[in-house]
């Protein structure tokens, strides 16, 4: 029988950039409140002045390159600095060939490699920024394409499964199809297989 007696109710504050993929009852509205973060264009001047801290890049420098990529995450100046190191190692694969790494790494009486730091400077900091920005356009038009040829290969098969009446995503909203409603929690207790939609309505055994 389930438990009426009430529980102790525990805060739990969590933080990410992604929630898509938890379990959507626990995110739904009334569950979970969500607070979101937009920093200022100061903001994230500071914590870019954090990324680049031990690169001796200058604070002109640093402004100047926030202001350049406005629309970037914060995500986006960490690998732009990771970019100019990874450089550094790419450099080195070619110095002594990708045939000879190996033995190089493993089982070598030679001391491990070492690295200069990089140079950052502004002139390549913009260089690689507007590359990252033509990688991030090219993974949009890709995905654009994979887009339209998976709704184009699936039009047929949905149009005949909304008038089978089997069909209850995106599809099934345009088309003002009932979806059915119940708990969708395969743990509860009174968990229903052909629900489509979590209405909070399950119960747990403890």
């Amino acid at each position: 029988m389930y438990n009426k007696e009430e529980n102790a109710r525990v805060p739990i504050i969590v933080t990410g950039n992604d929630f898509s993929t938890l379990y959507a009852p626990l995110i739904r509205d009334g569950r979970m409140e969500k607070f979101y973060w937009a920093p200022t264009r100061e903001d994230r001047i500071g914590v870019c002045t954090g990324i680049f801290r031990t690169d001796n890049v200058p604070k002109d420098d640093i402004v100047k390159l926030v202001d350049s990529f406005p629309g970037q995450s914060i995500d986006f100046f960490g690998a732009l600095r990771a970019r100019v190191y990874d450089d550094e190692v790419r450099k080195w694969i070619s110095s002594v060939g990708v045939e000879t790494i190996g033995k190089k790494l493993v089982n070598s009486k030679d001391p491990p490699p070492t690295f200069e730091q990089p140079k950052m400077t502004l002139q390549k900091l913009m260089e690689y920024g507007n590359m990252l920005v033509a990688e991030q356009e090219n993974v949009k038009r890709v995905q654009l394409a994979d887009q339209y040829l998976n709704e184009a290969a699936l039009g047929d098969a949905n149009k005949d499964a909304m008038e089978s009446g089997t069909f209850y995503g995106q599809g099934a909203q345009q088309g003002n199809l009932p979806v059915p409603e119940g708990c969708t929690d395969p743990n509860a207790g009174n968990f229903d297989p052909t629900a489509r939609s979590d209405d909070g309505s399950c119960l747990y055994q403890f």
